[in-house]
């Protein structure tokens, strides 16, 4: 096996069909790699009602004589779709003029090989005075029941604790190394139903329309800022994704109507407090707004929240966000700006087990067909996350003695 060179086992990687939740064979390469260069590997599979198991990654190397850093990603890939409508095939890896092609390799096999390759140069080198684990998922993509969070449970009842983590997800926007991100905003998901009763358009008296009390509710929504943001979040966004009355009758009024939304939010609230002023504005609107019409006092809905929402995060940990930066500064010459934009990944999960920064490669075409990854960015995330896992290490083993002398001098 190659264990030098990043774009080669990118290469592997990609030719594993891991779409959520399946692993496609990923991880049995991936544990043969890994025990090859002394990791010790669990692939426990999860299960939970109405969702598909999923088979997960778990493996450490090291020692219990020094810290323990996590490196976290997901095998798991989102469908290509049509692959005839891309250029280069999406799970064959092919090179063309220096650029990698493939489903994954920037979301995020692309990170994980370059990881392990940085991995397999320090263990090279010398012995890791610490330990590291990686945690890898088949769920991510999916409904991320049956992935990460299970996984941090699962490993902490067995005693595991970690000192902080990285997660390989693509954060920069225009170069390698222009963004990491210490932080995510949360997400909350509903659907609204509005219901009427359905009827002949040309007797609308007998009927009543669920659809312009919809409208109502959805301005109330979004005629008002729910928050300004501050220096860390952007303000909270709310978006509508689809509006449905499943009614293919032009001539008729439908029975009901339903809202799906989602909602980013930053740390002004927590998801129990947004759903509160969520119904709280679509109670204000649905009072305001009465109506007389078949003898309805007021607007009929309900709202239904979807379950997991993900919460707002932040992480103040200045040794972990000033190694990564470090390392990236010296390697692509960036000095990245640290951000809270974007998605919700699984770092969300990972916050409440440690301190968790987010950096992998350039995110453009991630989901997209033709998905690809430049070699170029291979190597440098390569030496970065090399360069980090080496600083961090001796700067951990630093301050323990700093901390060992103090505690020695003050008996």
């Amino acid at each position: 096996m190659q264990y030098t060179d990043p774009v080669l086992l990118l290469q592997q990687l990609l030719r594993f069909r891991s779409i959520t939740p399946n692993e496609g064979g990923a991880f049995s390469f991936l544990q043969a790699w890994a025990e090859k260069i002394g990791f010790r590997v669990e692939r426990p599979i999860f299960h939970d009602y109405d969702t598909p198991d999923v088979e997960n990654f778990y493996a450490e190397c090291g020692n219990d004589t020094g810290p323990h850093l996590m490196f976290a990603g997901h095998m798991d890939v989102v469908s290509p779709g049509d692959e005839s409508c891309w250029k280069y095939p999406p799970f064959a890896g092919d090179i063309i003029g220096q650029i990698l092609y493939g489903r994954g390799a920037v979301d995020m096999k692309g990170a994980i090989a370059c990881f392990l390759i940085a991995l397999a140069r320090v263990i090279r080198k010398q012995a890791i005075k610490g330990i590291i684990s990686l945690l890898i998922t088949g769920d991510e993509e999916g409904p991320a029941i049956n992935g990460t969070v299970k996984i941090l449970q699962w490993a902490a009842k067995k005693g595991k604790k970690w000192d902080a983590a990285i997660v390989g997800e693509p954060t920069c926007c225009e170069s390698l190394g222009d963004m990491i991100k210490i932080g995510r905003r949360g997400s909350l998901s509903g659907v609204l139903t509005v219901c009427g009763c359905q009827g002949h358009v040309a007797y609308p008296h007998l009927a009543h329309n669920p659809l312009p009390d919809i409208v109502t509710l959805l301005g109330a929504l979004i005629n008002e800022p729910f928050d300004n943001g501050n220096e860390n979040f952007q303000p909270s966004n709310l978006e509508f994704t689809s509006i449905d009355t499943a009614n293919q009758a032009r001539n008729v009024i439908p029975a009901e109507v339903k809202a799906s939304f989602n909602i980013r939010f930053n740390d002004h609230w927590s998801a129990e407090a947004l759903k509160a002023e969520i119904e709280q504005r679509l109670k204000k609107a649905a009072k305001i707004a009465k109506k007389g019409n078949n003898n309805l006092p007021f607007i009929d809905y309900t709202i239904a929240w979807t379950s997991n929402p993900a919460s707002a995060f932040l992480t103040y940990d200045k040794q972990i966000i000033n190694a990564i930066s470090d390392a990236i500064t010296k390697i692509s010459g960036n000095n990245p700006q640290v951000s809270t934009c974007g998605g919700t990944s699984d770092a969300r999960f990972i916050k409440s087990y440690c301190p968790v920064v987010e950096f992998g490669l350039i995110g453009k075409t991630m989901h997209k067909i033709d998905e690809c990854v430049a070699v170029d960015d291979l190597k440098k995330l390569t030496s970065i996350y090399q360069l980090f896992i080496e600083e961090f290490f001796a700067k951990q083993r630093n301050i323990k003695h700093v901390i060992t002398s103090e505690l020695d001098l003050s008996m």
